[in-house]
């Protein structure tokens, strides 16, 4: 069983080369601490029977403990900006990026998802947001149904919107993906990165769930650096071992050394987000705290070069 974050809710390089002004080329620019998604915190919450959002300020209180000091939260509305504004103050955490669901691939809902979103990054850039990152939501989460070629266009079009006007308020969009974007030669992912304009879309990378998507296969999401890297504003960070999601942040099935030397040849620094989430079959020795203490240490080897 995996937890969902929706249940709460060389020709083609050199395209992206090309167009890339002000995405991972300006971003990078800036350096940012390691950060970590709210969703892996809620995913070990649950395990213990725990309500992440229940007390906010319990929950960063134990947050911070972890050493992190940067957090990428997900925001449904601008309401929960606003309670979550005096906490950042409170625990002296930054900002760089927040996670927004969107449905872009219907016209009416893709208008109110876009309202949303620029809301909530006009609510959150005073609280220090660069990164606004959305996953496009399926037809049905847990289905296999995948969306028709007029619902591709129609996504990529309200993408493409999103991303300029999150551009004319100095908010770059990440563009991320689960594992069905990449089902049926993974139509969607490309479709989605092929038209839209780097200037205006960026990437971030989810790590593990294009290796995942792909069939658990490093060729595959090695590839997909090739293809679109330069694109790559920010990484969601998560490792498995023999596919299983574990509960630190380590050696494992994904190469991440050579995912930073490829990254560091097209010159890119992205942005750091932390979420080693866990999944039914994860161990379970660790608490959260301790968990995301050890993610640091090793993250910090890997990734030296960028911090």
């Amino acid at each position: 069983m995996h937890y969902n974050r929706r249940h709460f809710i060389e020709t083609l390089a050199a395209s992206s080369a090309v167009l890339l002004t002000n995405s991972a080329a300006t971003f990078a620019s800036k350096a940012s601490p390691i950060s970590s998604n709210q969703y892996a915190w809620i995913t070990f919450y649950n395990r213990d029977k725990r309500d992440w959002n229940a007390d906010l300020d319990a929950s960063l209180a134990e947050y911070v403990k972890s050493g992190l000091t940067a957090y990428e939260p997900s925001f449904s509305n601008v309401e929960e900006v606003k309670r979550l504004a005096p906490l950042l103050k409170k625990y002296n955490l930054t900002m760089p990026s927040a996670y927004v669901g969107s449905v872009l691939h219907d016209p009416t809902e893709g208008k109110r998802s876009i309202e949303t979103a620029l809301a909530i990054a006009e609510a959150a850039q005073p609280l220090g947001l660069k990164i606004l990152v959305s996953n496009p939501s399926p037809l049905k989460w847990g289905s296999s149904d995948i969306k028709n070629d007029s619902q591709l266009i129609e996504q990529a079009k309200n993408l493409e919107f999103l991303g300029s006007e999150l551009r004319k308020r100095s908010v770059t969009l990440a563009y991320h993906t689960h594992d069905v974007e990449l089902r049926a030669g993974a139509r969607e992912f490309h479709h989605m990165l092929q038209n839209t304009d780097p200037k205006n879309v960026g990437f971030c990378l989810d790590v593990h769930w294009v290796y995942r998507g792909a069939g658990n296969s490093q060729v595959a999401l090695f590839d997909v650096v090739k293809m679109y890297g330069k694109r790559v504003v920010e990484l969601h960070i998560r490792q498995s071992v023999g596919n299983v999601w574990g509960e630190i942040f380590g050696e494992g099935d994904i190469d991440y050394p050579r995912l930073v030397r490829e990254l560091q040849a097209l010159k890119v620094t992205p942005l750091l987000v932390l979420e080693q989430c866990l999944e039914g079959q994860s161990p379970n020795t660790v608490k959260a705290v301790e968990a995301h203490q050890r993610d640091l240490v090793y993250a910090k080897q890997v990734f030296a070069g960028w911090l």
